[in-house]
């Protein structure tokens, strides 16, 4: 059970907190001491902390991108910062901020409502606006690195506000800068988004595709609005990935590979029908969904970990699965994909 502790005043500490509700996959485990983040103001408070200041830090965020594998020693960062405002209305974009705990599908929700479209492609994404940019998060021909301007982020070593803009964030795929040289080193407390003006859909996912060729067979004039495209991406979503709500788990567990086309041919020459995308820089991205398919894991369980039997990208919680269940199935498919197809897939979540 949690007690906050009042040893300062203006700061909520708690002990011997469930995460459990705070990552979607479901997994026990507790933080020794938690803190939550409301302010840039809070960061600081910890920074300057006698006994916290320089103890190491976890920040958790939705927690829809972490595999809890053990309790957590760390000083747990529970990011909640609030806030929706458009900052700037140019005549080439929009500019969104939103403080980095704010649900990310709220943000995309509210900004349609609003008027300001961009982010229709990345609904439903599970998590907060703070992980978004560590994440690097995308999907249906979008990514965040697409849509961002900058972002406020907090130093754990002296307290001080940075922003930082689109080249320091040294975004690529699924990946960051704050997953490489800031993992752990600064907390993300707002992030701004560029949404240009004027708005042109993004429809050249083929799922996407189809629903416009759907409806276009009716009305050949048919234009998408934003909202249009945001309720085809979420249909889409609900249609192959489970609700966390629903079936504990984080999403796509591994990254797409990227190869070069002579691997990819390699491939194709033992693998004909492998699902394959290239890429604007000659590389080509394999569908790894495919590859664990192909290798018959779709359905399958070690324990209470299993692979959810839509799409089988996504790994979930058949009820009470622990943290080491979940990397016995994860490791178990890496190996046979490495046998199969000689490709090691990483996996996108962050193991803890």
């Amino acid at each position: 059970m949690s007690a906050a502790i009042n040893e300062n005043s203006a700061m909520h500490i708690e002990s011997g907190v469930s995460l459990r509700p705070y990552n979607s996959f479901g997994l026990p485990a507790v933080a020794h001491t938690l803190v939550r983040i409301a302010s840039d103001a809070d960061v600081r408070r910890v920074v300057d902390h006698p006994t916290l200041g320089r103890a190491p830090k976890f920040v958790l965020g939705g927690g829809s991108n972490i595999i809890l594998t053990r309790d957590m020693p760390q000083v747990v960062l529970k990011v909640e910062v609030p806030g929706l405002r458009l900052v700037e209305q140019r005549d080439d974009a929009w500019i969104v901020e939103a403080g980095a705990g704010e649900s990310w599908h709220g943000l995309v929700m509210w900004s349609l409502a609003q008027g300001f479209p961009g982010l229709e492609n990345l609904a439903l994404i599970p998590g907060t606006v703070g992980a978004s940019p560590v994440q690097n998060i995308g999907a249906y021909g979008v990514e965040l690195q697409d849509r961002f301007d900058s972002l406020d982020a907090v130093d754990l070593r002296t307290g001080l506000t940075v922003t930082l803009g689109r080249e320091r964030c040294a975004f690529g795929y699924r990946d960051s800068v704050f997953k490489q040289s800031l993992a752990g080193l600064v907390v993300i407390t707002r992030v701004r988004f560029r949404l240009p003006r004027p708005w042109q859909p993004v429809l050249g996912y083929l799922e996407l595709e189809r629903k416009l060729a759907e409806l276009r067979s009716a009305d050949p004039t048919l234009q998408p609005t934003a909202q249009q495209v945001a309720d085809w991406v979420i249909d889409i979503r609900r249609a192959k990935l489970p609700d966390p709500a629903l079936i504990g788990n984080a999403g796509s567990f591994f990254k797409n590979p990227v190869v070069t086309p002579e691997q990819c041919r390699d491939i194709i020459g033992r693998d004909p029908e492998i699902v394959h995308y290239p890429m604007p820089d000659g590389t080509v991205k394999l569908a790894a969904g495919w590859m664990i398919d192909a290798c018959g894991w779709k359905g399958k369980t070690v324990g209470e970990a299993g692979v959810y039997e839509k799409q089988a990208l996504v790994l979930v919680n058949r009820g009470d699965a622990i943290g080491s269940e979940v990397m016995t199935l994860a490791r178990a498919i890496q190996e046979s994909v490495y046998g199969r197809f000689g490709i090691r897939l990483e996996t996108e979540p962050v193991v803890v």
